[in-house]
């Protein structure tokens, strides 16, 4: 993918191909050769006035198309963040590197990481590409001692390698961690958490019906852990859908991921609403990203869903629903701990179940179920948080 597109290409070959996988609706209907062909004249051209409009790049990387290639990303990813490229530190002493507490970890995330670069790759080329990619996370969190390593930073940080290559990906990754990605490197999950409290209060305003089903399926959110951690680069096999994505995150306020949940969700409404109210069949369902969405349609929903339910109006909502799982969580592990200061004959499984008539059925409640998935989601993210 990348390293094959920057092989004996013209810039408007490597905008089609990026419109081409992100935009085929778009494309089929606008002739779009012309179209993009002079968007990205208008892209060059901002980038090369005296004083540039931060702003009109924003714009060029959230409406259709993004950015359209990686030249045009090295130029304009740095300046959406203010980010001056003539000023990066140089790389800290090997020895620093591998010192941090975290070195380990990384480690053994980037070594099982291999889906994530493109597939054809050379062994040798992969290989060094995973060691830069390895000093690329170290050297953000050498300098910046206060953040603390997640298993899923390592899938956004590749991202930014592919296109940016290490020294002009580590200026920009150094910036966005402590803006847009701030709250998933607490020394904890609970920000993290928190903000996946979201989805439901604005899947819930764009349709109520969805959001009721979803909550009596008692499917919870963990299914988007993923994708609001690494901004989707984990759930997605194409490069290129990711970065169109990446353009309009950050273009756009760091809660977006959130809204961009929402909005596949909501797209999925009709084959959520025909499948079996049941969580098991709903976290399975919505765990996987289908292939080939219609990211550019799903970047309006988000942009509407944003700007008609912005995150103060459903901050509280998304409060409320915080304290509710906390409270829920505290009854269960106050029941547990009676139940094991209490000898039980019929043990755990029995407890589960309930009397319905002339059938035993089993009926996991709300609070125990979040709990248990909650915890199952997360242990691989908690593991190695030090304190």
């Amino acid at each position: 993918m990348v390293i094959e597109r920057r092989k004996n290409r013209s810039k408007i070959d490597k905008t089609l191909d990026r419109t081409n996988s992100v935009s085929e609706n778009i494309i089929e209907s606008s002739n779009n050769e012309e179209e993009y062909s002079q968007k990205e004249e208008e892209i060059l051209d901002t980038l090369s006035s005296n004083d540039v409009d931060i702003e009109r790049l924003r714009s060029f990387a959230v409406s259709p198309g993004g950015l359209l290639n990686d030249d045009i990303r090295k130029e304009v990813w740095p300046r959406l963040l203010d980010v001056d490229v003539t000023d990066i530190p140089k790389k800290p002493p090997e020895e620093v590197l591998h010192g941090h507490r975290d070195y380990t970890q990384v480690v053994m995330d980037v070594n099982r990481s291999l889906k994530r670069f493109p597939p054809g790759m050379e062994e040798e080329v992969r290989m060094s590409y995973q060691d830069q990619l390895v000093d690329l996370i170290m050297r953000v969190l050498v300098q910046h001692e206060e953040l603390h390593y997640y298993q899923g930073y390592h899938d956004i940080c590749v991202t930014f390698l592919l296109v940016l290559g290490e020294d002009l990906a580590f200026a920009v990754l150094d910036v966005l961690s402590l803006q847009h990605l701030r709250d998933f490197m607490d020394v904890n999950m609970d920000r993290t958490k928190h903000i996946l409290n979201y989805l439901y209060p604005i899947v819930g305003r764009a349709s109520p019906k969805l959001r009721q089903f979803m909550e009596e399926s008692e499917v919870g959110t963990v299914f988007s852990l993923s994708w609001l951690i690494t901004w989707f680069g984990h759930v997605l096999g194409d490069l290129d859908s990711i970065v169109r994505l990446y353009d309009f995150f950050m273009a756009s306020a760091p809660l977006m991921p959130i809204y961009m949940a929402a909005s596949i969700v909501l797209y999925r409404e009709k084959e959520i609403l025909a499948s079996e109210c049941e969580m098991c069949t709903l976290h399975g369902m919505l765990s996987h990203i289908p292939d080939n969405l219609p990211y550019e349609e799903l970047i309006v929903t988000a942009k509407d869903l944003f700007s008609k339910c912005p995150p103060k109006i459903v901050a509280k909502e998304a409060a409320e629903i915080h304290e509710q799982k906390k409270l829920a969580l505290s009854q269960y592990r106050r029941k547990i701990s009676q139940r094991n200061k209490i000898p039980q004959k019929d043990g755990l499984l029995k407890s589960l179940m309930v009397l319905d008539g002339n059938r035993l059925y089993v009926k996991v409640t709300l609070w125990t179920l979040v709990g248990i998935i909650t915890a199952a989601g997360l242990t691989w993210l908690n593991h190695y948080v030090h304190d």
